[in-house]
């Protein structure tokens, strides 16, 4: 976890954490395949997830009185119980003992686009869970932390916890770690719009529904074994068969050295990987610095993350 904290200045004591700023980082899902849909309305996953240093900046402040406090630097970002980081703390507030009486004061940096497909709100809603367990002396285990997050989304178990890379089955809250993508540069390139996951996933189920079923045949892959010939993502042909922007955003990628091309998530962000032993960061440069052109600030250059 990469964080700086102020501790009260007491001598001779070692007190409780009253703040701590923490990095949320983005996500790509290097494979997801959509195995079925449960009774309860999710679907059941699989997903090779890799944390990226592209990050959001957190900072928690407990408070003395049992209340939450979000501040966003952008005005597009909803607050109170619309925010996902905001009801992360209030999951993990009623949950604890430790905190009662107690609240927390969130200062939230955005980063990473919002909609994009590369779990940014996720990141927020699971590194506020691990901020305040770290505040609350470690009343947690890894497995409460997972149990807290899941009902709070899909990826959230995944920033929840400090693995950099997994691999997830069910509705990704079974977690295998898995080695990270040290050695390789990713390319994000986002087109400037958002989609809803839930209208993807949505769309996706009737399309399988309407055609024979086009559902992911039930495998799961060795842990082991995972390389970038696995990539694959079963919500891209929803995405892109409405925003043309997808496979424009591929080409474009593959056109200037990325050995492989694929949209994140649910979209629309689409990532090019360009391993070290194919492309030197001079060349990845000069690939990001051609799409800035297009798509200005929305091109983003990354590494694996490993802090959390």
């Amino acid at each position: 976890m990469v964080a700086s904290v102020r501790k009260s200045a007491d001598k001779g004591v070692n007190p409780p954490e009253q703040v701590v700023k923490l990095l949320a980082p983005c996500k790509v899902n290097l494979l997801l395949r959509v195995l079925g849909r449960r009774g309860d309305g999710y679907h059941e996953l699989e997903t090779w997830m890799q944390k990226l240093d592209l990050a959001d900046e957190i900072s928690l402040r407990i408070l003395p009185q049992p209340e939450i406090v979000l501040h966003c630097d952008d005005p597009d970002i909803p607050g109170g119980a619309g925010n996902l980081a905001w009801r992360a703390a209030q999951a993990f507030l009623k949950a604890s003992q430790k905190s009662t009486g107690k609240g927390v004061e969130i200062h939230l940096q955005k980063k990473v686009p919002s909609g994009a497909g590369l779990g940014g709100g996720s990141s927020d809603a699971g590194t506020v869970l691990r901020g305040l367990n770290r505040l609350f002396d470690h009343e947690f285990t890894d497995q409460a932390l997972v149990k807290m997050a899941t009902p709070l989304g899909a990826d959230v178990p995944f920033f929840a916890v400090e693995h950099s890379a997994v691999l997830a089955t069910g509705i990704g809250e079974v977690m295998v770690p898995v080695e990270p993508l040290t050695n390789c540069s990713i390319i994000l390139v986002n087109p400037g719009f958002s989609v809803s996951t839930k209208w993807v996933f949505e769309t996706f189920a009737l399309t399988s529904d309407s055609e024979e079923s086009r559902m992911s045949p039930s495998r799961i892959h060795d842990v082991k074994a995972l390389s970038l010939n696995d990539m694959c993502n079963d919500l891209e042909q929803v995405t892109s068969g409405t925003f043309s922007e997808i496979e424009q955003m591929k080409k474009k990628l593959l056109d200037l050295g990325a050995y492989k091309a694929m949209m994140s998530g649910s979209g629309p962000t689409v990532f090019g990987v360009f391993p070290d032993d194919r492309s030197d960061m001079v060349a990845v440069q000069g690939a990001a610095d051609r799409l800035c052109l297009e798509y200005k600030e929305r091109v983003f250059v990354t590494r694996s993350y490993t802090g959390a």
